[in-house]
C-alpha cells in the first residue's frame, strides 16, 4: 500500500484506481516508461500513481486509458468519475489539524471495510470507547497537547463510530487483552460506564467482542495491538495496520497479512467465546 506519511494520504478508492490502472497498462502490454513517454513524466510518476501515493490528474487518466486501448465512452467516463471522487478529502478532512496523515489512511479504510478485526491489548478499541474514556486515553498519549486538540480528537473518534449504525455497517470483531478491562482509566465512574458501553454493544449484530483473560497463558499476538481490514472491492486485497509511538504500517501483502490473519484467528479460538462477553464484562463492573 502507498506510504501514509506520503502527501494527501491515499483514499480507499485512489488505491482502487491505481491498481485498475496497473492492471490496464499490464493487459495492454506496456511497460512503465511507455506510459511516462505519452504523459511526457518520468516512469517514477506512473508507479506513483499506481500506488496512489499521488492525486489522479483527470487529463493524466484520460490520456493513459486511451494510451492503455480504452475506447469505450461509457467505460471511460465512468472511470473518470471516479477518478474525480478519489480525489475528494474524506469526511475527515475537516480534521486534518489535528489528524497525522498516516492515520488519515486508517480512517479510509474504516470507513470503506466490511470486515474489522482487532486485537486490542491496552485499550477499548477506539469505535466503541465513549468520550471520557477516550479523553482519559488521550490525555495520557498526548501529554503536551492543548486541551482544544484533545476535544477535537475525541469529536473525531465519535464520529468515526457513525459507520457502526449506518446502512451496510461493518462486521466489528475485536478481542481485548483483560489488561483493557482492569486498567483504570479516567476513575471509576468513566471505567463503569466504558464496561457498560461494552456490554450494550455486544447486543448489536455486527459487533463480536472477546475478552483474553489471564488464565489463557500466552498466545500468539502478545507483541502489540493490530488492526485487518477486508473490504467488498475486488481490488483490495485484505490490509493490516500495526501502530507504534510515531507513525504506523500497512501490510498488503499476502504472505505477511496471513501471518496476522493467523494469529488472531488462534487467539480467537484462545479467548472467551463471545457469548460469554456480556457476562465478563458485568463481573468486571462489579468489581469497580
Amino acid at each position: 500500500m502507498a506510504d501514509p506519511r506520503s502527501a494527501g494520504a491515499p483514499t480507499v478508492l485512489r488505491v482502487v484506481l491505481g491498481k485498475r490502472l496497473q492492471d490496464l497498462r499490464e493487459k495492454a502490454g506496456l511497460s512503465f516508461e511507455h506510459a511516462a513517454a505519452a504523459l511526457d513524466v518520468t516512469h517514477a510518476t506512473i508507479r506513483r500513481m499506481e500506488k496512489a501515493e499521488v492525486g489522479l490528474k483527470i487529463p493524466y487518466v484520460e490520456k493513459l486509458l486511451a494510451t492503455y486501448g480504452v475506447t469505450d465512452r461509457k467505460e471511460i467516463d465512468g472511470f473518470v468519475a471516479l477518478a474525480r471522487e478519489a480525489n475528494r478529502p474524506g469526511w475527515w478532512h475537516r480534521f486534518r489539524d489535528i489528524l497525522p496523515e498516516w492515520f488519515s489512511a486508517f480512517v479510509s479504510l474504516e470507513s470503506e471495510a466490511n470486515l474489522i478485526r482487532s486485537y486490542q491489548p491496552h485499550y477499548v478499541p477506539g469505535l466503541l470507547q465513549t468520550e471520557d474514556y477516550a479523553a482519559a486515553v488521550l490525555r495520557a498519549g498526548m501529554p503536551h497537547a492543548a486541551p482544544a486538540d484533545i476535544d477535537r480528537i475525541v469529536a473525531l473518534r465519535m464520529e468515526r463510530q457513525a459507520l457502526l449504525t449506518r446502512e451496510n455497517a461493518p462486521m466489528l470483531w475485536s478481542v481485548m487483552d483483560e489488561t483493557v478491562l482492569r486498567r483504570p482509566i479516567g476513575g471509576p465512574r468513566v471505567m463503569r460506564d466504558q464496561i457498560t458501553r461494552l456490554m450494550e454493544a455486544t447486543s448489536m449484530p455486527n459487533v463480536r467482542l472477546q475478552v483474553m483473560p489471564f488464565a489463557a497463558g500466552p498466545h500468539p499476538a502478545m507483541y502489540g495491538p493490530f488492526h485487518i481490514f477486508r473490504f467488498p472491492i475486488p481490488e483490495l486485497p485484505d490490509i493490516a495496520y500495526a501502530e507504534s509511538l510515531v507513525g504506523a504500517v500497512y501490510f498488503d501483502q499476502r504472505n505477511d497479512v496471513s501471518q496476522f490473519l493467523e494469529a488472531l484467528d488462534r487467539m480467537c479460538a484462545q479467548a472467551a467465546p463471545a457469548h460469554t462477553t456480556e457476562a465478563i464484562l458485568g463481573g468486571f463492573r462489579k468489581e469497580i
